[in-house]
This record gives structure tokens, sequence and C-alpha cells, in this order.
């Protein structure tokens, strides 16, 4: 079983801003982070890897975690090799089903403004909240196989 880490979790009640990290959020189920601007939507949750966010700084780029708007950066867990329809499980209760890998932004999006680069076009990864419960940044990730 593939395993990593939450490294923060993070909300924003308007779309296409940059998220603050949160001490601990509630994803509910068929809904998402709860106060979050996406929750509701065909887009529950995104998660990006903090791995990704580093290729970005590497590059320069001054970023760090919810600067792309993610609502979940996780760390130990290639989110890319996902699939459709796989489950990550949060900690102990919370499971997430992948609806989406990427998806296609409006040109060019707040955060391409800003940045002059977004990785979640091709970086992104999207859930349905299967079953809920809190979250926190150290909470365990697992990729059910």
């Amino acid at each position: 079983m593939k395993m990593g880490r939450i490294v923060a979790v993070l909300r924003s009640e308007k779309k296409g801003v940059a998220k603050k990290e949160i001490a601990i959020g509630y994803l509910r189920k068929d809904y998402g982070l709860v106060g979050d601007a996406h929750a509701g939507s065909g887009r529950q949750v995104s998660l990006l890897a903090l791995e990704s966010i580093q290729r970005m700084q590497e590059k320069g780029l001054k970023v760090g975690p919810g600067d792309f708007a993610e609502n979940l950066t996780t760390e130990g867990i290639d989110l890319l090799s996902l699939t459709k329809g796989q489950r990550i499980l949060i900690g102990k209760r919370i499971v997430l089903k992948i609806t989406q890998i990427g998806k296609e932004c409006p040109a060019p999006c707040a955060i391409f403004r800003r940045l002059g680069e977004c990785i979640m076009p091709k970086e992104g990864v999207f859930a349905r909240v299967v079953k809920g419960g809190s979250v926190k940044a150290g909470d365990r990730l697992e990729v059910e196989e």
C-alpha cells in the first residue's frame, strides 16, 4: 500500500484565489471541505503534491501550500500515478475517491496571472468525499490498492 501524509489543509471562501492554511478541516460526505468555495461542486476536494510545489520553487517561484488553490497538500504519494476511481484513505476514517486528474483552467486563471505558471491543470487531483471526518496536517494518507 502506498503511504504518505497530509502536509497542509487549506481553504478559501472565493474561487480562483490562493487558499489559507487551517489547523483542522472537516471533509463532509458528498460535499467537500466545509467552508471552501469548491465544496458542493463536481470537484469537491483538490489535492496537490508538495513535490509538485517544490518543482515550482526550484524554478524560482516563491510558492507554497495553498498558492495553487488546493485543499490538501500531500507528501510521499505520486498523485499522478493514481487513476480515476481509486480511493485514498486519510487517518482512520476519511475515504476519498479520485474523480479527475488535472482540469481545464479559464485562460489565464488568477493563479497563472499572479505566478506566470499553474500546475493544477496537469498535476491537480480531484476527489469526492465517500466518508467524511476531520483532517489535519500530519494525518496519514494511504492509497487503497
